[in-house]
């Protein structure tokens, strides 16, 4: 286990290290969740192995520390994860990253485009959502106040999220957690998407094939993104289907003599 002090309060992000040729690549772990549990297989899975990989908890999440005053925006996840990259000698990596952490790391692409040379987004937030009570995701979390959260409402979470999502849930602190829902919610400004569309670098965008067409999948594959749908999954790819998810990832990091632009599993 790794760490950097990522705040002027000397709070750290940690993550799990596997030695390997640069560039980099970086995990990043959605909402309660913990990139070692969710990638460590991915990492190591003989079309992805041989990289440099660092499977980062951000901050409140997983290993990493729980800082009570931050924030929890997703502009100063991205900024923290910016400052363990740097502190990690990790520049112009490829990131790989799901759900929430997508988000996070178009910000990071976006704020600090010398430390992303490519983007794999794992069905990842583009757009603000309507908070929705009583729901199993980010929305349901935000529907509650952070006192009632704390209160409570953390427990009503758990039941309705079953056990698979909790069992990494429960490390991660319950104001980070509340925080960075609501947040996560709330979108960006611009918001997420309109920022993937502005972004230079390689990005590949994948959501699982029963979900239907990705919304906006026109404009961002005009963008220059590819958009690719995997069979046989839900919204945990890499668990779900995890041979599709490596194949998928590896041809999204090829060089583009290597592999297409729009193309499917």
């Amino acid at each position: 286990m790794r760490s950097a002090a990522v705040t002027p309060e000397d709070d750290r992000i940690r993550w799990v290290e596997l030695p390997g040729e640069e560039p980099a690549r970086v995990y990043v772990h959605g909402l309660g969740s913990t990139s070692p549990a969710y990638f460590a297989a991915s990492a190591v899975h003989p079309l992805l192995a041989g990289r440099r990989s660092l499977l980062v908890d951000l901050l409140g999440h997983g290993h990493s520390d729980r800082p009570e005053g931050f924030p929890y925006t997703l502009e100063a996840h991205a900024d923290t994860l910016a400052a363990a990259l740097d502190a990690a000698g990790a520049t112009g990596v490829e990131l790989i990253a799901h759900s929430m952490g997508g988000a996070v790391a178009i910000v990071l692409a976006h704020r600090h485009p010398r430390l992303v040379s490519r983007l794999v987004l794992v069905d990842a937030n583009l757009d603000p959502v309507p908070v929705v009570p009583r729901t199993a995701g980010s929305s349901g979390i935000a529907s509650y106040t952070e006192e009632e959260f704390l209160a409570g409402g953390w427990a009503e979470v758990r039941d309705r999220i079953g056990a698979h999502w909790w069992s990494t849930m429960r490390l991660a602190d319950r104001t980070a957690l509340h925080r960075t829902a609501v947040h996560l919610a709330a979108g960006t400004t611009p918001t997420m998407r309109e920022l993937l569309l502005e972004l230079k670098i390689p990005r590949t965008y994948l959501l699982p094939a029963a979900d239907g067409p990705l919304a906006g999948s026109e404009a961002l594959q005009a963008a220059g993104v590819s958009v690719v749908p995997v069979p046989d999954c839900g919204h945990n790819i890499m668990l779900d289907n995890p041979e599709a998810f490596a194949r998928t990832t590896a041809a999204a990091l090829a060089p583009r003599d290597q592999g297409g632009q729009d193309w499917a599993v």
